[in-house]
């Protein structure tokens, strides 16, 4: 999996606007048509072609026992949450996406994209997202 971070996200999480551990953290799976960018991706409003189907509900999951670790001594930080499972899911994603949901599309910050490099697919099965060791999102 290789992770893209949205510039809006850099300003967000420095400003305040985004809180890790205390706000609604969600991911959202997309298809291989989606295409990120960075720069004029700011809203979840802006996502295009979210997958759907059957266990699978539109806007994603939220993410759980987020938490946030800093590494004083080599200068990051990890944010990080539990794997991602939608049981019995019939699915076919690229990559998904994570964003602060605020309940509305057109202001839910985005914060990073995840793509998986080949599709993945689950039929009336388990679709898990199981997030790098080194965090949902690393800045350095």
């Amino acid at each position: 999996m290789s992770n893209v971070m949205y510039n809006g996200f850099k300003k967000a999480i420095g400003d305040g606007t985004i809180d890790w551990e205390g706000d609604t953290i969600k991911v959202a799976l997309v298809t291989s048509t989606y295409t990120p960018d960075i720069d004029a991706d700011v809203y979840f409003g802006d996502i295009t072609n979210e997958v759907s189907g059957t266990g699978y509900t539109a806007g994603g999951a939220t993410l759980v026992n987020t938490a946030v670790t800093v590494d004083t001594v080599n200068n990051w930080a990890e944010y990080n949450a539990d794997d991602t499972t939608w049981s019995t899911a019939s699915v076919t994603a690229r990559g998904a996406v994570v964003y602060m949901s605020t309940g509305t599309a057109s202001t839910s910050p985005l914060i990073n994209y995840v793509d998986f490099t080949v599709d993945k697919t689950s039929s009336a099965g388990d679709f898990k997202i199981t997030w790098d060791a080194s965090g949902v999102v690393k800045l350095a």
